[in-house]
């Protein structure tokens, strides 16, 4: 079980390490120096109206003609958005790590970072999205399914907030649901301004240490990460932040750098917490001494799709409880 968490950790991390950038958002109607194709082309994207081409983050044409009714999700972001868009009755299968919503857990897997090309062709959906990050893994089975005649939309990899925003109405373009997915980011955006109002009357700026692996391997994000987005939006400040991207630190370092607050961001460990506490020297830490050793849900921070303004309030109150006890 710990080596089958260990892969997806690591297709996890992908995704956040990875910088990309959404689709190019199509410009309005308003240069009359372009071809008339190509005006028709950008106002059906801007407004989803099929038949509709959409370029995917490989590079890759997708057109449609139709909205999708059978859709294949081979990531869980992917699957959180799609049903958050009310895609519900669409969706015909999902990968096997999929867990929110309930609804997920209904629907036939197809496989985790390896999936089974042969049941997925054979769902016969209209659209497959994929992900960027499993490119490494999949490109090869991938490539099959094309093959075979099923629609592939590679999504690509959100590095930052907005880079979510553009995701989540990406898909809501492809599937005919923009309205849906509008509202969606306006509703994300709204509950991350309303966090960083709240932490933004905190009068000590608290240092904050995140880890995402248990001893003897702990690693934690520095600079360049979504978790540093994140820190930075909530007024905390990251103790790792003068290395680049995610990088193995020893306990020892940890008790050096002494922050006022740990945050766990896993759940693989049974007792997590305390074993944090109990580790040798941790005793000497601030945020041990003051009982500020914190257990985060990481689907709500790692999975980039609507849940993630509910994921940065998540840390915002493990740092700072008392900005949200009104």
């Amino acid at each position: 079980m710990k080596k089958l968490w260990q892969l997806w950790m690591t297709a996890a991390l992908a995704v956040l390490l990875l910088v990309g950038c959404g689709q190019k958002e199509a410009t309005p109607v308003e240069n009359t120096d372009k071809p008339k194709e190509e005006v028709v082309k950008e106002t059906a994207a801007d407004e989803a109206t099929f038949p509709l081409t959409i370029t995917d983050a490989v590079g890759n044409e997708i057109t449609l003609e139709e909205a999708p009714k059978t859709i294949v999700s081979m990531m869980p972001s992917n699957t959180e958005i799609l049903f958050a868009l009310g895609l519900n009755n669409e969706i015909v299968g999902v990968n096997d790590f999929d867990n929110y919503p309930a609804e997920a857990l209904e629907k036939e897997k197809i496989g985790g970072m390896e999936f089974n090309v042969e049941k997925i062709v054979g769902m016969n959906p209209d659209i497959v999205f994929a992900h960027e990050s499993s490119l490494g893994m999949g490109e090869a089975g991938l490539q099959q399914i094309r093959d075979a005649g099923v629609k592939v939309f590679v999504v690509k990899n959100a590095a930052d907030f907005n880079e979510t925003y553009t995701t989540i109405e990406q898909i809501g373009r492809a599937t005919g649901k923009l309205a849906e997915a509008q509202k969606i980011v306006e509703d994300m955006k709204a509950k991350v301004e309303e966090v960083k109002e709240k932490v933004a009357k905190v009068e000590t700026k608290k240092t904050v240490f995140v880890e995402t692996s248990d001893v003897p391997e702990i690693y934690t994000p520095g600079k360049g990460t979504f978790m540093q987005e994140i820190l930075d939006m909530v007024n905390a400040e990251n103790i790792a932040a003068d290395q680049e991207g995610w990088f193995k630190i020893e306990p020892e370092e940890i008790v050096s750098r002494n922050p006022d607050v740990i945050i766990v961001m896993y759940s693989y460990v049974e007792g997590i917490v305390d074993s944090v506490k109990a580790r040798d020297g941790f005793d000497t830490i601030t945020a041990v001494k003051n009982n500020e050793v914190v257990q985060v849900d990481e689907n709500l921070t790692s999975r980039t799709g609507p849940r993630l303004a509910e994921g940065l309030e998540e840390v915002a109150k493990a740092i700072y409880p008392e900005a949200f006890s009104e």
